[in-house]
C-alpha cells in the first residue's frame, strides 16, 4: 500500500488514526558537530502524509496535532514519526505537512527524473546514485567525462520539455506485472512490501520510484545545470537546481553582483576584469611589501647586534611580521651564547613568537615560552617557534629566560 503523500503529492493536511506508539531515541547533529540524543517516541499512524526518507529523498517535515515531527523513517509497510511528546493509539490526529519543503523536494526530485532520462537518451549515460542536498542535488552519471557542450545540450532538453507541459503519472503495478521488467530502476528494497509504484513523464520516461513527485513538468518551472565535478572512478558528478531553487539561487547571485558593482565602481559585464585588475596590484604590493620587511629584518638584525645592551637575553616585538621576518633576523645574528626572543602581531592578542640561541637551552625553554604564551609550538636545531595566544604575557618570558641564564651564569 502506497502512503497519502505517495498517492497525492499535492496534499497538505489531513485526517488519520494512530495505530502504535513506542519509546524510541534519534541521533541528530549538534552544534559543535558531535552526535545528541533525543529521548521520545515513535508514532505509527494508519496512514501518512509525511514521506519517510527513501529513495534519494529526504523525509518530510510536518507536525501531528501541532506536535512537531523531527524524522520520519520507513519500516516495511510503516512509517515511524519521532517525535518529543507521545500520542495514545486510537486518537483521532491531523497530519500537517511542511509545504515549502515537500514542494522543493517534488520539485528536485521529478527534476533528477527528468535529466538523468535525458542524459540517458541524448548521450547513453545511466544514472547510478543522486543526491536530493539541501542546497544543490548531484547525479551521479556512469561516465568518464563530460563536455561542456553536452552539460548545455542536456539543459536545453529538459526545458524544452519543462515548456512543454508534459503530464507526470504515478502508477501502481503489481510485482508480477510483465511491464515491471519493461521499467527502468535499480532494484527494490529488500523491505519492500505491496505493489511496485512507477513514475512516468510522458514520452519521456518510466521509473519505479517511492518519491514525490510533481504532476506536470511545468510545475519545475526551470531547471540550471551548475556544472559537472570528477566522481568515483569512471563517473561524473552533475550538480542542479530545480524550480524555486533556481530563483533563490538568481536573487543571491543578482544580489552579489549588485554588492561588487558598488564596490568595484563598473558595470557586471566589468567585474571580472576589475577582479584581474585588482589581484594584481595586490600581488605586486605583497612582493614589494615582502622585500621591505625582509631588509627591515636585516637591518633590526644589524641593530641588536649592534646595541650596547647586546648579550643574554634580547627581546624585539614588532606588530606587523611573519615567521620568515623573525627567522632572517636570527639568521642574520646566529645564535652563540645570546638567547633571542622574538614575537610579531598584537600585543595583547595572539601572534607568532620565536625563541633561539643554544640548542640546550632553547630545548628547555621552547615549550615553557609557548605554555606561558598559552600557545603552540615546535622546534630542533637552536629554534623553537609557534603562535600564540596571550601576547600580553611576554614579560613574563622576558622573565623566565633572565632567570635562566642567571642560574646557567652562577653554575658556572
Amino acid at each position: 500500500m502506497a502512503f497519502r503523500c505517495q498517492r497525492d503529492s499535492y496534499a497538505r493536511e489531513f485526517t488519520t488514526t494512530v495505530v502504535s506508539c513506542r519509546p524510541a531515541e534519534l541521533q541528530t547533529e549538534g552544534s559543535n558537530g558531535k552526535k545528541d540524543v533525543l529521548s521520545g517516541f515513535h508514532v505509527v499512524l494508519e496512514d501518512t502524509l509525511l514521506f519517510p526518507e527513501g529513495g534519494g529523498q529526504p523525509d518530510d517535515h510536518g507536525t501531528i496535532n501541532d506536535i512537531s515531527v523531527l524524522r520520519v523513517t520507513r519500516r516495511g509497510a510503516q512509517a515511524d514519526h519521532f517525535t518529543q511528546t507521545p500520542l495514545a493509539p486510537g486518537t483521532k490526529v491531523q497530519v500537517r505537512v511542511d509545504w515549502e519543503r515537500r514542494f522543493d523536494h517534488m520539485q528536485q526530485h521529478s527534476g533528477q527524473h527528468l535529466i538523468t532520462a535525458v542524459a540517458d537518451q541524448l548521450f547513453g549515460w545511466k544514472t547510478t546514485s543522486w543526491e536530493l542536498g539541501r542546497v544543490r542535488s548531484v547525479i551521479e552519471l556512469d561516465s568518464p567525462s563530460v563536455t561542456a557542450e553536452q552539460v548545455v545540450a542536456i539543459e536545453q532538453s529538459v526545458n524544452e520539455k519543462i515548456r512543454a507541459r508534459l503530464p507526470v503519472n504515478v502508477r501502481e503495478l503489481s510485482l508480477d506485472d510483465p511491464e515491471v521488467e519493461q521499467v527502468r530502476g535499480r532494484g527494490l528494497p529488500d523491505d519492500h512490501v505491496g505493489p511496485v509504484r512507477v513514475v512516468t513523464i510522458e514520452s519521456v520516461d518510466a521509473n519505479m520510484c517511492c518519491g514525490t513527485h510533481v504532476s506536470n513538468l511545468s510545475d519545475l518551472q526551470v531547471i540550471k545545470i551548475l556544472g559537472i565535478e570528477k566522481g568515483k572512478k569512471n563517473k561524473t558528478n552533475l550538480a542542479f537546481l530545480a524550480g524555486n531553487r533556481v530563483l533563490k539561487w538568481m536573487e543571491r547571485s543578482h544580489g552579489s553582483e549588485k554588492a561588487l558593482t558598488t564596490l568595484l565602481k563598473c558595470g557586471a559585464e566589468d567585474h571580472v576584469e576589475a577582479v584581474k585588475k585588482l589581484q594584481n596590484s595586490t600581488k605586486l604590493l605583497q612582493k614589494n611589501n615582502l622585500n621591505l620587511l625582509r631588509d627591515l629584518a636585516v637591518h633590526v638584525a644589524h641593530s641588536l647586534r649592534n646595541s650596547p645592551d647586546w648579550g643574554g637575553v634580547v627581546t624585539l616585538h614588532r606588530k606587523e611580521g611573519d615567521s620568515e621576518f623573525m627567522n632572517i633576523i636570527a639568521n642574520e645574528i646566529g645564535s652563540e651564547e645570546t638567547l633571542l626572543f622574538l614575537t610579531v602581531g598584537d600585543e595583547k592578542g595572539a601572534g607568532l613568537f620565536l625563541l633561539a640561541g643554544p640548542t640546550e637551552a632553547v630545548e628547555t625553554l621552547g615549550p615553557r615560552v609557548a605554555e606561558v604564551l598559552e600557545g603552540k609550538g615546535a622546534g630542533k636545531k637552536g629554534r623553537f617557534q609557534g603562535k600564540a595566544t596571550r601576547m600580553s604575557r611576554r614579560a613574563e618570558v622576558q622573565a623566565l629566560l633572565q632567570d635562566y641564564i642567571s642560574t646557567q651564569s652562577a653554575e658556572e
